[in-house]
C-alpha cells in the first residue's frame, strides 16, 4: 500500500510518500511563505525526485486540524482534489495525534503545543505502551494553564514538542511540576512522514473517508467568526419585538 500524506496545519508544509513500513520520500519546509506558495511544488517535486506515479497511490493521508485556518484549507483542498482526481479514498489524521507520532516510542508523556493564540494551545497528551499510541488526553484547544494542571497531575516525566514551546516555554519553566524535556529540531514539528506511517493505522482499521465527505476539524471559531460573535453579543436587543 502507498500513502501520499500532506501536513500544512501550521507553520511548517510537509509532504510524505510511504509504501508500508518504508518512508519513500519526505519534503518538510519550516520557512516564512505560504502554504499556497510551497504544498504544490513541494508536491511535484517529491514525486519528480521518487519517479512517483500519482495513479499508483492506494490513500492520500492530511492532517484535518486542529491548526491554522488558512493552512488546513490549503491542506483539505489539496487532498479532496487529489482524491477526487485519482479516485482514492483520505485517511484523516488528528493534527495533535500526528505531531505527537514523531515521539514514537518515548517512554515519557508526549505533550504537543501548538500556538493558538490568546494564550490557548492546541495540545493533547499520549504516551506509548505496548507499541502502540495511547490517547491520554485527546486533542482540545485550551488554556496552556489547564494542559499543565493535567499534566502535573499525572506525575510523570513529559516531553514537549511544537511550535508552542517557544511561546509557552517560560510558563513551562515556571509551572510545570514534574519533570520535562524540549524534542530535538528534526521531531519538535509536524512532518508529513509522522502522518504517513500514523495513517497505515488508521488504514488496517478501515478509518477512511471519500474525498467528498472530508472536512478539516478547527476545533474553534475563527477570529473573524469569534469577534462577529462577540459584537452581536455587545449589540443591544430589540425592545420592540
Amino acid at each position: 500500500m502507498k500513502i501520499l500524506a500532506l501536513d500544512s496545519s501550521g507553520l511548517v508544509a510537509s509532504v510524505a510518500v510511504a509504501q508500508n513500513d518504508n518512508l519513500i520520500g519526505e519534503y518538510t519546509v519550516n520557512y516564512k511563505k505560504t502554504h499556497s506558495q510551497t504544498l504544490l511544488p513541494m508536491l511535484d517535486a517529491v514525486a519528480k525526485m521518487i519517479e512517483l506515479d500519482l495513479k499508483t497511490v492506494d490513500a492520500i493521508a492530511v492532517a484535518k486540524g486542529p491548526g491554522s485556518f488558512t493552512g488546513l484549507r490549503i491542506g483539505s483542498a489539496t487532498a479532496k482534489g487529489l482524491g477526487l482526481a485519482l479516485d482514492v479514498p483520505l485517511i484523516e489524521i488528528p493534527t495533535v495525534d500526528g505531531l505527537a507520532y514523531n515521539l514514537w516510542g518515548a517512554k515519557d508523556l508526549v505533550c504537543p503545543l501548538m500556538d493558538a493564540r490568546r494564550n490557548q494551545t492546541y495540545t493533547g497528551i499520549y504516551a506509548f505502551e505496548g507499541g502502540e499510541m495511547q490517547v491520554l488526553e485527546p486533542q482540545c484547544a485550551v488554556d496552556i494553564s489547564k494542559i499543565v494542571e493535567k499534566i502535573n497531575g499525572l506525575r510523570r516525566a513529559v516531553v514537549f514538542l511544537g511550535d508552542g514551546v517557544p511561546v509557552f516555554r517560560d510558563y513551562i519553566s515556571e509551572h510545570v511540576q514534574v519533570p520535562y524535556t524540549f524534542a530535538p529540531a528534526h521531531v519538535n514539528k509536524q512532518r508529513a512522514g509522522a502522518v504517513a506511517a500514523l495513517a497505515f493505522q488508521y488504514l488496517q482499521d478501515g478509518r477512511t473517508v471519500s474525498a467528498v465527505e472530508h472536512q478539516p476539524d478547527y476545533l474553534r471559531l475563527s477570529q473573524a467568526e469569534r469577534e462577529r460573535k462577540e459584537k452581536e453579543a455587545r449589540l443591544p436587543g430589540d425592545a420592540g419585538v
